[in-house]
């Protein structure tokens, strides 16, 4: 009467704040979501959905059904991790969400040749402006970068990143180059909306220990889409602070100029989080140690300039700092 997609279908539904959440989760139209839930409603003989209101909740009947579904594709998957792991073989669905633009640059790349050395895994990979705000039923490791308010997540540091305060020579030759952080609120700003950070408040800490500064912009343009605001800089529309994997081949090649080189922002290091329903199975334990191989050498610096290079150098070792799972 009921099937393992229809109960993965149900923990969508149950997870999503509306069906046309859902459809972008599931990767198709509205219609098509509404349709398919009135095809289960229709066989079960029982509404799942209560329509009465604007937002969607689930009834009592889909309430209960959205708790046994669960359970049932967690066992599932437990259960096909464990003949795999008797097989001595990597198998399964893992299922990855990231960010936008790092995502496209650097995880699906690395999917791509996960895949290539498991053939019995298959893939999915969710991008996404705000990946904190999808529900962990629908994921089994997230690439984040930045700030962590659950740091109990934390399962692998991936790789050291800076944010950088930088501009296009053709702004700074237009409208001056700012000395103090102070200055910032007299230029145009651009500000990236992701995460559900505070984006128009941006911090500085002077490197030589004096009093931090904590300057509120208001940004002449702002996008979700941090590519979008990187080609804006690079156009001469503004001053942003991104980070390094996103502007250092733009420095390196001169198209952007960093600025307030006395003073430092906040680190926005990139980590890899596991869902607490799922936690490591075989197949994510192999992609982890694949990401980070390949994140940690920071492939978006110029060659011969990665932190592992820098501590070579300096004599402080390269080993890579794992955190708490």
């Amino acid at each position: 009467m009921i099937s393992t997609e229809d109960l993965r279908f149900v923990i969508t539904l149950a997870s999503a704040a509306s069906l046309a959440d859902a459809a972008r989760n599931l990767d198709v139209t509205p219609p098509a979501v509404t349709q398919r839930l009135r095809l289960l409603e229709t066989r079960l003989g029982m509404r799942l959905i209560d329509r009465s209101g604007r937002r969607m909740v689930l009834t009592d009947e889909g309430e209960l059904l959205a708790v046994h579904a669960r359970r049932i594709c967690e066992d599932i998957g437990n259960l096909s991790d464990a003949l795999a792991a008797r097989r001595g073989t990597v198998a399964g669905h893992l299922r990855v969400i990231a960010p936008l633009g790092f995502g496209q640059r650097y995880v699906a790349p690395a999917i791509a040749l996960f895949r290539g050395l498991y053939p019995e895994v298959s893939a999915s990979l969710v991008l996404s402006d705000r990946p904190a705000r999808v529900s962990n039923d629908m994921w089994d490791l997230m690439v984040h970068i930045g700030d962590l308010r659950d740091s109990s997540l934390v399962s692998r540091y991936l790789a050291p990143n800076r944010r950088i305060l930088c501009a296009a020579p053709s702004y700074l030759a237009r409208r001056g180059e700012p000395r103090r952080p102070e200055e910032l609120l007299t230029h145009d700003c651009i500000a990236l909306r992701e995460n559900d950070e505070d984006v128009t408040m941006w911090r500085f800490t002077p490197k030589n220990h004096g009093v931090p500064a904590n300057i509120r912009i208001e940004p002449a343009l702002t996008s979700n889409d941090g590519g979008t605001v990187r080609d804006w800089a690079i156009a001469g529309l503004g001053i942003i602070s991104r980070s390094e994997w996103d502007v250092a081949e733009h420095l390196h090649e001169g198209r952007l100029v960093p600025l307030l080189q006395a003073w430092t922002q906040p680190d926005a290091d990139i980590v890899a989080l596991i869902s607490s329903r799922h936690g490591r199975s075989m197949r994510v334990t192999r992609f982890l140690d694949l990401l980070q191989a390949s994140t940690l050498q920071q492939p978006w610096l110029p060659r011969g300039d990665s932190e592992q290079s820098r501590r070579g150098k300096s004599g402080q070792g390269s080993g890579a700092a794992v955190l708490p799972g």
